[in-house]
């Protein structure tokens, strides 16, 4: 049987590419583009919601979603630790319904994000440079956020080395970690994460050149997305990377 599917974001950059991974599968039907004017009734057929919409109006989509009993792709930035906490929380009353919450989709951040965890513990400095379009309204990235909540973990607790971190210019704090945020034209979307030690500084880049890099990991979502239950968070929970990348699997 086919699986009916709603895109909310669906005018957006990734929003499109996710409807034509949607209609370009076999198993699944799109029945639904959902844009900002869209009537709130729009897709409440589908059998999966996937949200690559906008922060502000992504967890309302979802509690709707949920209360439909659709399955869940959230790809939108914005869901902090704390609000996917709540989330898990809640679904706790279903545990029939399963959402995964992708903050990238892209199989190369996957791994880097992996890559700074593991290097993670053994720098006292650390920093985040993220770069996206200039059309990305949210500031850090999902991604970056992520990146740093899960070093932050694998430290176990120890403090980063942030001089003068109460200066706007020194970044955003995310649990301790400075993160700078950069929004050009020419840029897709860009992630380095740079650790300084004695003598030495180690760099894991990321870049992203086309919405192309995405393709496989929305495949890969939607695939998994049908029988999924609980929280999942990350790709790297649906790629067996989890031992690498820390707590990425069903919460």
């Amino acid at each position: 049987m086919m699986n009916r599917v709603a895109v909310s974001g669906s005018t957006g950059r990734l929003g499109r590419l996710v409807c034509e991974v949607v209609e370009q599968h076999p198993d699944f039907e799109l029945v639904a583009r959902l844009r900002s004017t869209s009537d709130p009734d729009e897709g409440a057929d589908a059998d999966i919601l996937i949200d690559v919409s906008r922060p502000d109006a992504s967890p309302g989509i979802v509690d709707r979603a949920l209360s439909r009993g659709q399955q869940v792709i959230i790809g939108t930035s914005g869901w902090s630790a704390h609000l996917l906490d709540a989330l898990a929380t809640k679904l706790e009353s279903t545990p029939e319904r399963g959402i995964i919450v992708v903050p990238n989709f892209s199989l190369g951040s996957v791994l880097g994000t992996a890559l700074a965890r593991i290097a993670a513990p053994y720098f006292d400095a650390v920093e985040v440079i993220e770069a996206h379009h200039p059309g990305k309204v949210d500031s850090p990235s999902g991604t970056a956020v992520r990146t740093a909540e899960l070093m932050a973990e694998a430290r176990g607790g120890r403090p980063v080395d942030a001089p003068f971190a109460e200066q706007p210019a020194r970044g955003e704090l995310i649990e301790g970690i400075p993160v700078h945020s950069l929004r050009l034209a020419g840029v897709v979307a860009k992630q380095e994460v740079r650790f300084g030690g004695p003598g030495e500084v180690l760099t894991v880049t990321h870049d992203t050149h086309s919405n192309e890099a995405y393709r496989a990991g929305v495949r890969a979502a939607l695939e998994a997305v049908v029988s999924a239950r609980g929280l999942t968070v990350g790709l790297d929970a649906l790629l067996g990377l989890g031992g690498i990348a820390g707590d990425g699997g069903a919460r």
